[in-house]
């Protein structure tokens, strides 16, 4: 075996100390997938327009939660309502861009690269993971919790890992005899450590090697878990376990990746979207409840965003891509309230049927790069925008 190939498997069996540092802020990302309809979301519900425009797909009065004399919410964000009561949870209203796509795929594109008119070679995450550790000395540095690598997570040369289910994640986790994994983890890394002097050949080397060196620490996570919250059995809530696992295993984890939908809600909206924000809205409950318990609210904060919202008008059993959505950010550190006005239902404001964009999305996403993970706004969102008061400077 090469003397290389020892070492990263010595590194994996004999991890050294921790590598978080008191008070590390980390980020976590939920993709609310498939266009999140806004307003019945955060609902107008002192607006006579919405339900004009909404005369089948409405949340009626009596049931909005509110929030002040005009905006109130789902009633299956109730969970989350604790964390607004709180002063942790912060509403920006009117998120989107200039010129929306309503393509699911470019749109998300968009928001994934922070790139509205071409196409964006790397993702606004992946370049944030690159500016935190620049010389990738934690492979673990970004995580996706879910299959597959989203765009935003990607960039050359950052090492990303995308768990499937925690319990279970690791190379050979099925072979329980030592000597034989050692074995299979020997000739894995014997495969991938040949030097290729091409880019392809290199790139299929690096990943091996990345592959090596992170999976088996990710798998200490749950054995290092402990917890008096007990999630709920849906995908989102085992995500956002799984993430609190492995942020509370202090293994310099720095920004975390989950998705859940779908939220194109073109039928069957009520139920379905009011099944969504429950889960969703559980599991974030949840998870904050888990990290104040850990001590590790303070430090952490969540972004859920949607790609774009819904057009004002429903159809009948839904609502179809519109533009004009809302994204919320909740932690213990963030300043609690609603940002960003909320978009006009008036006819002679709205655009093409769809509620206009108020703020640029990558307002928030420079908001959260310069005061919350203290690196470069313009290299990583590719210009300056204005930055919200969610968080302190």
């Amino acid at each position: 075996m090469k003397n290389w190939s020892r070492a990263i498997i010595t590194t994996i069996k004999q991890r050294g100390p921790d590598m978080v540092t008191q008070g590390q802020k980390n980020l976590v990302i939920v993709e609310l997938s498939g266009g999140n309809d806004a307003l019945n979301t955060v609902i107008p519900y002192n607006n006579e327009l919405y339900y004009d425009n909404r005369p089948f797909v409405n949340i009626s009065q009596e049931d909005v939660i509110r929030l002040d004399d005009e905006l109130g919410l789902n009633p299956n964000i109730e969970p989350m309502k604790r964390l607004w009561d709180e002063g942790k949870m912060a509403i920006i209203n009117g998120v989107g861009y200039a010129s929306p796509n309503r393509s699911h795929f470019r749109s998300m594109d968009i928001w994934h690269t922070a790139e509205t008119v071409e196409i964006g070679p790397e993702g606004w995450l992946g370049r944030a993971v690159r500016d935190l550790d620049p010389r990738s000395d934690n492979v673990l540095t970004g995580v996706n919790f879910g299959r597959g690598l989203p765009r935003a997570m990607y960039a050359q040369g950052v090492p990303v890992a995308s768990v499937g289910n925690l319990e279970t994640y690791g190379l050979f986790p099925d072979i329980k005899d030592e000597a034989a994994r050692n074995m299979a983890l020997e000739a894995f890394s014997q495969m991938y450590g040949a030097s290729g002097k091409d880019m392809v050949a290199q790139f299929i080397s690096q990943t091996g090697i990345d592959a090596l060196k992170g999976a088996d620490v990710l798998r200490v996570a749950p054995q290092r878990y402990s917890s008096n919250i007990e999630y709920a059995d849906n995908p989102i809530a085992q995500s956002m376990k799984a993430i609190a696992q492995t942020l509370t295993a202090n293994l310099g984890t720095r920004i975390f990746y989950t998705r859940h939908g779908s939220f194109d809600t073109h039928a069957a909206e009520l139920p379905a979207h009011s099944k969504l924000w429950s889960e969703v809205s559980g599991a974030v409950r949840d998870f904050m409840d888990d990290l104040k318990e850990h001590g590790k609210d303070e430090e952490t904060m969540v972004l859920l965003f949607s790609e774009f919202g819904r057009r004002i008008k429903d159809n009948g059993a839904g609502s179809d891509h519109g533009s004009g959505g809302v994204s919320f950010v909740v932690g213990g550190s963030v300043n609690g309230g609603m940002y960003g006005e909320y978009p006009s239902l008036a006819d002679e404001k709205q655009l093409e049927g769809d509620l206009h964009f108020n703020n640029d999305f990558r307002s928030i996403y420079s908001t959260i790069i310069d005061r919350w993970l203290g690196l470069d706004p313009v290299s990583i969102t590719g210009g300056a925008y204005e930055q919200f008061e969610f968080v302190d400077k």
